[in-house]
């Protein structure tokens, strides 16, 4: 037996021995309070009582402190050992605590649901099941097409990432679109593209307008119009780009919009070439 499992052996068996004097001191203090407090002639039963329970939390919290105090180094040995292992099990799951993390936000802030179109690391689809770990969409892709895939994400990217949710407010959306045009005649096609909007989005604009502006009061937002209008913009020098807002059924913003861009095109002369 080498010198320091010795003294290992004798700190364990002095520490044995402080700690038997110790539990024998205490409870026998012990009883000797509660004797003296249940045999006084001064005192009524409720103050005896009291005492009583005094006494009895007083030598334990005597006990606890005084084997903290004898077993302090083993005590700080096993504290280092217990935040060590915990510290290995928080990086080797740190991946798994994320994830369920952000499962945990997604059902306490109700960002989504199954059957919302959300957008979520450039990636648009249709929420198609919702797992503690992961969230599936099936992809939706240019044009406002589906693609047939299914996407998986883990929910760790909910913690990092902004997710957009296409059918907040449910029925129907206000739609952005982008038009390129000849800047010599851009006036022409502002007028062109306003016409097709106005043309399109008639049937359901009285609709839309009504259910946006309950979404707007349940949500003490201001009441905003929804009817198409067209702006301009410069993205570059020499070039010039047409935006329209409309309102569109919010699971057929793809219909809506290439209905409008063919409307566009008719009226500004481009017509499709018949088959040979």
């Amino acid at each position: 037996m080498d010198f320091h499992s010795l003294m290992s052996d004798r700190d364990l068996l002095r520490n044995l021995i402080a700690t038997a004097i110790l539990v024998v001191v205490v409870f026998l203090a012990r009883a000797v309070a509660l004797r003296a407090v249940r045999r006084s002639a001064w005192a009524s039963d409720q103050l005896t009582l009291r005492w009583s329970v005094q006494v009895r939390w007083g030598t334990f919290l005597v006990l606890v402190l005084g084997l903290v105090f004898v077993w302090a180094e083993e005590l700080r040995t096993l504290a280092i050992s217990v935040v060590a292992i915990a510290a290995a099990i928080v990086i080797a799951t740190k991946e798994l605590i994320l994830c369920m993390s952000g499962s945990f936000l997604r059902a306490t802030s109700n960002s989504f649901s199954i059957g919302d179109r959300i957008e979520l690391e450039g990636v648009r689809g249709d929420v198609v099941d919702l797992r503690p770990l992961t969230t599936t969409v099936l992809e939706i892709g240019p044009g406002h097409r589906r693609t047939g895939r299914a996407v998986v994400f883990p929910n760790s990217v909910l913690m990092t990432a902004p997710v957009v949710n296409e059918t907040f407010t449910e029925a129907y959306v206000v739609h952005l679109i982008t038009v390129p045009v000849d800047p010599g005649r851009w006036e022409a096609a502002e007028t062109a593209l306003q016409s097709a909007a106005n043309a399109v989005c008639a049937p359901f604009l009285a609709e839309a307008e009504t259910h946006m502006t309950k979404v707007a009061r349940r949500h003490g937002l201001p009441v905003f119009g929804v009817e198409p209008k067209v702006s301009v913009q410069i993205p570059e020098a020499g070039k010039v780009d047409l935006l329209v807002r409309v309102p569109t059924p919010a699971r057929d913003k793809g219909q809506t919009e290439q209905e409008i861009l063919r409307r566009f095109l008719e009226s500004m002369g481009h017509t499709p070439r018949e088959a040979s």
